[in-house]
């Protein structure tokens, strides 16, 4: 400043990091008694219908379920080692693991997509006229359960596919600190004050502003080269909660691959 003396405070952006878990947990509580209730579901229907169940059950391609399983294992592992890797400021490792991750879930989604393909050329799927003439009531009871859990968590992996590509965003882009004027000290200096970039010895270099009348806000984002010492600690809080979401993922389909491929 020029004229008056003002003073730019660093405008600190709410980050309550408790209040993130916390609700991150809230969430995952709600997904456990979403898929809590299909369990249940399955575990009435499969007690009515124990041997259309398992006949049903020998159509399922066991190897591809296998591979699944290890595919979404394996992507557990690297969500933990880019968490660990972030937490220890080793920023280009954790990016390489989340892009594991990301590569071993869209693996995962091309193998149920060929799956599906298959069942669906073979008539196999809800309201067909092939799985409703050619198959007893236990059966379609288990295609509809089948494709209805199998098909809820694969939108579910697509969610989290989505906010790794999101917290990819946030670990990469350049460090951003935003100064602020406050009001107070802004409209005693105003039509009589301007912006200036000065040096530490005191030599004005130039002037970035005038400050005349109209002026009623001065926001300055200041984008640093991405060094360490720069980078959001927001941004653990954002992959350890979506490391929080995958491993439910994982959890869940630990659950239905036994129920669906392995109970012959």
């Amino acid at each position: 400043m020029s004229n008056h003396a003002a003073t730019m405070v660093a405008h600190k952006h709410p980050s309550d990091v408790e209040g993130a878990k916390i609700g991150m947990w809230l969430f995952l509580f709600t997904e456990v008694l979403l898929f809590g209730g299909l369990f249940i579901a399955y575990a009435v229907y499969r007690s009515v219908y124990p041997e259309a169940f398992q006949t049903a059950a020998a159509n399922l391609d066991t190897f591809i379920g296998a591979v699944n399983t290890l595919f979404l294992l394996t992507s557990s592992l690297t969500v933990v080692i880019a968490i660990v890797a972030l937490q220890k400021d080793k920023q280009k490792m954790a990016v390489w693991m989340i892009w594991a991750t990301v590569l071993f879930a869209l693996g995962f989604m091309v193998n149920k997509y060929f799956e599906w393909s298959a069942k669906i050329h073979h008539g196999i799927y809800p309201g067909s006229p092939e799985l409703l003439a050619d198959h007893s009531k236990g059966e379609i009871v288990f295609y509809n359960l089948y494709y209805t859990m199998t098909g809820l968590h694969g939108l579910h992996v697509i969610i989290g596919l989505i906010v790794f590509f999101f917290v990819l965003y946030f670990i990469k882009r350049r460090p951003v600190v935003t100064e602020e004027m406050p009001y107070e000290i802004l409209k005693n200096v105003r039509g009589t004050s301007r912006l200036a970039v000065v040096s530490e010895k005191g030599e004005e270099l130039g002037t970035v502003a005038q400050l005349d009348d109209k002026v009623e806000l001065v926001d300055i984002r200041l984008t640093y080269e991405p060094v360490a010492e720069k980078r959001d600690p927001r941004n653990f809080v954002k992959l350890e909660n979506a490391g929080l979401y995958w491993h439910l993922v994982d959890v869940i389909w630990i659950f239905l691959f036994p129920l669906f491929y392995l109970i012959t």
